[in-house]
């Protein structure tokens, strides 16, 4: 086991390596740079600005030499400046916003969890009951409904008409004169909505791979013989079942966190929360490449995380994996 996580993250660097180049070369493909972003509507930037600009943020160098003076500093752990009006270093930016993005998105993964698992479980062992029925109907809505319109009719029910939760930010204005308990309660509510968008998407998803592998597992012969002895449903379905058609699910998990910050643009954007999301949306609008690319290394480093946290974890619920 210990030889083969050497290897998988041995492997992990020529991989990371590749993904850099690929998504360096794409951002400066894209139309529009930095600086037409900054002057094309100032009259005033003439050509030689736009020429100094461009050597100020080392855009007139050969792509292969940027690319080079950017992983130069990327060992050092160092994103470089940000090319926006604040010239801040992009670390702190996304020091700044990585926090809540992360909350946010690992507790919409723990309630995905704790409600898909035993969602798909009972749907499969209670097969075209009416708890089955009504599970798949509302699977199938989740699916359907795009999340930025869910999120709209949600504002609009549950802030504008009702007024029951905020729809903007993480904190009311008068945050700071509101008591502890209140205080606590301004920012759950705050927190309610895009949990929930960002789970909706996951949770329907999930049960329905959950509730297809485990009809395939409960028609195996060894579920047939383990009821056969006499073992209670509970003992067959959640220890020799559930186990087996949980392996699947874990490659899902594993990579789904990468969407830790790519799937929070959305509902970021409309709710107002200033995260990794909302910034990632903001840097690509405005051609801010060290922001780019500091957030896409992240976003890398995630994915080749979640796929080795997906190979551990089957060989953790699979003896069959460790013992080969």
């Amino acid at each position: 086991m210990g030889l083969y996580l050497i290897k998988r993250l041995l492997l992990m660097v020529p991989l990371f390596i590749g993904i850099t180049i690929i998504s360096f070369g794409v951002i400066h493909l894209a139309p529009g740079s930095p600086i037409d972003m900054a002057t094309d509507l100032n009259p005033k930037a003439t050509a030689e600005v736009k020429a100094r600009l461009r050597a100020f943020y080392g855009l007139d160098k050969p792509l292969h030499v940027q690319y080079w003076n950017w992983i130069s500093r990327l060992v050092t752990f160092d994103f470089g400046n940000s090319f926006s009006q604040d010239g801040r270093r992009v670390t702190d930016k996304i020091l700044e916003r990585l926090p809540i993005t992360i909350f946010i998105n690992v507790i919409s993964l723990v309630l995905i969890l704790f409600l898909a698992i035993p969602i798909g479980v009972f749907s499969a062992t209670y097969q075209n009951s009416l708890l089955d029925k009504a599970t798949t109907v509302l699977v199938f809505v989740g699916f359907a409904v795009p999340h930025f319109w869910l999120a709209l009719l949600l504002m609009i029910l549950f802030g504008v008409q009702l007024g029951w939760l905020p729809i903007s930010g993480l904190k009311s204005l008068n945050y700071e004169y509101l008591p502890a308990s209140a205080q606590l309660w301004d920012r759950v509510s705050h927190l309610i909505l895009p949990i929930f968008i960002s789970a909706s998407g996951g949770l329907a998803g999930l049960s329905r791979y959950m509730r297809s592998n485990m009809l395939e597992v409960i028609r195996q012969d060894y579920i047939t013989t383990a009821k056969a002895k006499g073992l209670s449903y509970q003992t067959v379905i959640f220890k020799h079942a559930m186990r087996n058609a949980l392996l699947p699910v874990i490659t899902i998990l594993g990579l789904s966190i990468p969407g830790l910050i790519g799937g929070s643009v959305i509902f970021e954007t409309i709710f107002a929360i200033p995260g990794m999301g909302q910034l990632f949306y903001a840097s690509v609008m405005a051609r801010d490449y060290p922001t780019i690319m500091g957030i896409l290394v992240i976003g890398a480093v995630l994915t080749l995380l979640g796929n080795l946290i997906a190979d551990v974890s089957y060989a953790l619920a699979d003896p069959r994996i460790r013992a080969a």
